[in-house]
């Protein structure tokens, strides 16, 4: 998946185009299907495999099989038992590549607030740009479970011997991912901020010349110890003038 330029960063599920669905037997004969219509979700994918993470978030109230009352059905405490189960939720603790452009995402399921780790294998479609700019990148795979391990019991014997619902569910993944480039804004707009601050420090920037208007009364400064330094210099230079004058003077007169 690294592989592919521009495949990581963080990819958000794209609920109107994807469809997180399950499959199974009625009454020994039939298949039915169905999905969840309320999905939300999101991968984080790193330059280092080994360091993405996925998650997924299902709304079970959102089941849809099609046929009103059998939703109702698997709305209750038979199945879902949407009031006090509201989310099914997975996190993934691995994703590890396979091969090229197929992967197998492992993580904790949580059903009923039951939890089992599963391994679920995804095929990469393809990444792409669609019409409004949008990177998007095609995930599809499948994986059967036993709905007995997450507590999903309920059934009825048929009169061969036979049961309604059976108890393996293929679980049915085909996910339209679109790359996220808000998570970048923080960084833009800092780098914003930054720019506004240097543009704030601009007028400071103006004020530089006035450091000019500074340096010059150091300059100014500046010449008058070079006249103060001979003046005191001045005198110990005439010092020895007027001592030898002074001791001439004193030997014509004889003081000394």
């Amino acid at each position: 998946m690294t592989e592919t330029p521009g495949i990581t960063g963080h990819w958000d599920i794209d609920p109107s185009h994807s469809r997180l669905g399950f499959s199974t037997r009625h009454a020994m004969v039939s298949r039915v299907r169905g999905a969840f219509n309320d999905v939300s979700g999101s991968a984080d994918i790193a330059d280092d495999l080994a360091d993405s993470t996925a998650e997924v978030i299902i709304q079970t109230a959102s089941v849809d099989t099609r046929s009103e009352g059998r939703d109702e059905h698997l709305r209750s405490a038979d199945f879902f038992d949407v009031e006090t189960y509201p989310e099914i939720r997975f996190g993934s603790s691995a994703i590890d590549e396979v091969g090229e452009g197929s992967y197998i995402v492992t993580g904790e399921l949580s059903i009923r607030d039951m939890t089992k780790t599963v391994s679920v294998p995804l095929e990469l479609i393809g990444v792409e740009t669609d019409p409004f700019g949008n990177l998007r990148a095609g995930l599809e795979g499948s994986r059967r479970i036993d709905r007995k391990d997450w507590g999903v019991t309920w059934n009825t014997t048929l009169d061969s011997g036979g049961v309604l619902v059976s108890d393996k569910i293929t679980l049915e993944f085909e996910l339209s991912l679109i790359k996220n480039l808000a998570e970048a804004a923080p960084a833009d707009s800092a780098e914003t901020d930054d720019e506004d601050e240097a543009d704030e420090t601009a007028p400071p920037a103006p004020k530089a010349p006035k450091a000019a208007p500074t340096a010059e009364p150091a300059g100014k400064e500046f010449p008058p110890p070079p006249p103060v330094k001979p003046a005191e210099t001045a005198p110990e230079a005439k010092q020895p003038e007027a001592q030898s004058s002074g001791n001439g003077l004193g030997k014509l007169f004889g003081l000394r």
